[in-house]
């Protein structure tokens, strides 16, 4: 994978996704999607993907969808945790706890999803969202 643009750069904040978007190589390939409120249980929309830079599996919340907006970005995994964000520090205290414990009880899917997804067929798509449990 070829990365234009350092992480470095991004340390001292979240990246937006057109930021991150820019920054992967002509022939990676991504699967993305935004689930909406009323799928995960989560007041914001979640932001779903297969691997997208060179850091560990995530997701990233918006209370806006947009390549442009704020987000908080958290890890996928049985303990999951916010790694960075970008939102309104009460903005992320209102959605953290909801979607931390969304990803919790998804990390399996979402795992799979990241490292797995860009080879799944549209009906393995459509299994894995409805595999994806509400809070």
């Amino acid at each position: 994978m070829e990365v234009r643009e350092t992480v470095a750069v991004w340390t001292d904040r979240e990246p937006t996704l057109d930021e991150e978007l820019r920054a992967l190589g002509e022939e990676d390939v991504v699967e993305m999607a935004y689930l909406p409120p009323e799928w995960t249980g989560v007041l914001a929309h979640i932001f779903i993907s297969t691997a997208l830079g060179q850091h560990g599996p995530r997701v990233k919340v918006y209370l806006k969808k947009g390549r442009h907006q704020p987000s908080a970005s958290i890890s996928i995994g049985p303990d999951p945790r916010v790694l960075a964000s970008s939102l309104d520090e009460r903005e992320l205290a209102r959605v953290a706890p909801a979607a931390l414990q969304w990803v919790a009880l998804n990390h399996e899917a979402l795992t799979t999803f990241w490292f797995d997804g860009d080879d799944l067929n549209i009906a393995d798509v459509a299994d894995f969202g409805r595999s994806l449990r509400s809070v």
